[in-house]
């Protein structure tokens, strides 16, 4: 060994490295910038006790100062309640909501067993609860079954006291029972009355004799169908007819051998004197004494209609003279 290799060994330090000055904050220790998770119970540092490495419900430090966490491009952090990448872990978290799950709805059953007793002596109210200081379950109960009571004795219960099915009842203001059956049959005996009463002020405005040749009429449908299709100029009953009816404007009436009819067809007497002659070939009532009270127009219309006549017949006359 040389001498400077035995002063180097023995008297030598080596000399610490300088550190660069930089306006930048010092960056502290590592140890006491990470981020301490601890139990809340344990925060103030009160029954601590040596931790062992492998115990999963321990402290751990995150170094946020380190160089490996500096340095790692991966993202570490991971959010709660969404799924892991691995699918082990997707499993095992799967494992552990089904069997909260489970273990959520066996609670439910036991609360649902284990219900609070009800007692029905004390006052209730319209809800169905007891009045006083009672807890909420004790109220959701009886709420619950006051509904299931109702649902029971509306699904039971006939159609006598529901009420369904049967006829309203209606009363006047001062509160009395009005029987519908009645009234309805005074309203049908009321409109019936109406109609028959119209039907009468109606025929009523009708004549006799319109009235008897309606039933004329219908006398004579129901003798049309034993009649035969054809009726010929040989036929006695059509002749018959055609003489009978009496035409005002029939030179040849006067020589037409006919029954004298002495009532009419209302069965009154007929005027058996002369008379002017009218459109409609009513004859003057068998009590007429002979005086015309009209205002003339039947006569104008005659004239009137006799002088068309003419003009017309001597119009044809000059044209064939010429």
């Amino acid at each position: 060994m040389s001498l400077a290799d035995y002063l180097a060994k023995n008297y030598l330090t080596a000399d610490s490295k300088p550190e660069k000055k930089t306006k930048k904050r010092k960056r502290k220790d590592a140890s006491q910038s990470g981020l301490i998770i601890a139990d809340d119970d344990d925060a103030l540092g009160w029954g601590s006790k040596a931790v062992d490495a492998d115990d999963d419900d321990a402290p751990v430090n995150v170094h946020a100062g380190s160089a490996e966490f500096r340095k790692t491009k991966k993202n570490n952090w991971q959010t709660v309640g969404t799924p892991t990448p691995s699918s082990a872990d997707q499993a095992t978290a799967d494992a552990i909501i089904a069997s909260a799950a489970a273990e959520t709805s066996a609670r439910d059953r036991a609360a649902e067993d284990e219900a609070p007793t009800i007692d029905d002596t004390g006052l209730k109210m319209e809800s169905g609860a007891h009045a006083g200081l009672q807890t909420a379950s004790q109220v959701a109960a009886q709420l619950a079954r006051k509904q299931a009571a109702e649902r029971h004795r509306f699904a039971t219960d006939s159609a006598v006291h529901s009420g369904q099915g049967t006829e309203t009842i209606y009363r006047d203001a001062s509160g009395r029972i009005i029987n519908v059956a009645m009234k309805r049959a005074e309203a049908r005996k009321q409109a019936e009355e109406e109609a028959a009463k119209t039907a009468a002020q109606i025929e009523a405005q009708k004549g006799d004799v319109q009235r008897a040749e309606r039933e004329r009429r219908k006398d004579a449908l129901k003798e049309a169908k034993y009649l035969p299709v054809a009726r010929y100029e040989d036929d006695v009953a059509m002749n018959e007819e055609m003489r009978e009816r009496e035409r005002w404007d029939d030179p040849a009436a006067r020589f037409l051998t006919r029954k004298k009819m002495g009532r009419s067809v209302t069965g009154k007497p007929l005027y058996a004197g002369a008379f002017t002659p009218n459109r409609y070939g009513i004859r003057p009532g068998y009590r007429w004494d002979g005086v015309d009270r009209g205002n003339g127009f039947e006569k104008e219309y005659f004239a009137a209609r006799n002088r068309r006549r003419d003009l017309k017949e001597l119009d044809y006359a000059w044209q064939m003279d010429e």
